[in-house]
């Protein structure tokens, strides 16, 4: 039995084995997170600019997604709902624009495959030749809105009944084309900062990825606002 004022060790001893093992455990799920994250600066490996890209894209696709369901539910609500578009040249046009929309995604992923190998010269070419595509798929879609402007199609009226009509089509084609323009200066300005050894292979990427974005709304517009509108008869 201890004599009268004497102190004990033993809780000092077992406080620091713990301190000790907590140390230990702490230790080893930081050396985990660091193997899995990369080191704990980019979580699940992903760059800072790849995942805002991706948090971008997820915003956008809300936004069209809202557009979309409202154009639907507009059409399906409206008996008298125009269809303007003959197969030629309306939907000869936005076929076409399809094609050069599907073509500028090789390109881009061209674009990409050379600035991972490093050839800097090739990338800016294919970035070149996918704002080439842009523009095309904007001029063309530029005569169309002409075109129906041309025949009377304002945003709350046209010689075809359902007022909403004019409202509907041309926010949701200008929404996506205005995507388109801006695309393209966008990989304007890639390109010559690629060209001049100032962006990676990561910048190239999470452009290509806008790009793929924008061409993925396209295949639903088309189909939505084109397809199922083709003047019968």
């Amino acid at each position: 039995m201890a004599a009268p004022g004497a102190t004990t060790r033993v809780a000092p001893r077992r406080w620091g084995l713990s301190m000790a093992s907590h140390e230990a455990i702490s230790g080893e799920l930081s050396q985990t997170a660091r193997s899995a994250w990369g080191g704990g600066v980019a979580p699940f490996a992903t760059g800072s600019k790849k995942l805002g890209m991706w948090l971008f894209i997820l915003s956008d696709a809300i936004t069209f997604s809202a557009l979309i369901m409202a154009y639907s539910y507009v059409r399906v609500a409206s008996p008298q709902w125009p269809t303007p578009f003959e197969f030629y040249p309306g939907i000869v046009k936005a076929t076409v624009m399809t094609l050069i929309l599907l073509t500028s995604s090789v390109t881009m992923v061209m674009a990409v495959r050379a600035s991972k190998l490093e050839r800097r010269a090739t990338a800016v070419k294919w970035l070149l030749a996918t704002m080439a595509f842009g523009l095309a798929f904007v001029i063309i879609h530029a005569t169309e809105w002409a075109g129906l402007i041309g025949e009377g199609v304002r945003l709350f009226k046209n010689p075809w009944g359902a007022p909403l009509f004019g409202a509907a089509f041309f926010t949701l084609t200008g929404l996506h084309m205005t995507h388109v323009f801006c695309g393209v200066c966008y990989l304007a300005v890639v390109a010559v900062l690629t060209a001049k050894g100032k962006l990676t292979s990561e910048d190239v990427e999470v452009s290509g990825l806008y790009w793929h974005f924008v061409d993925l709304v396209w295949m639903f517009i088309f189909p939505l606002v084109y397809i199922m509108s083709v003047k019968m008869g």
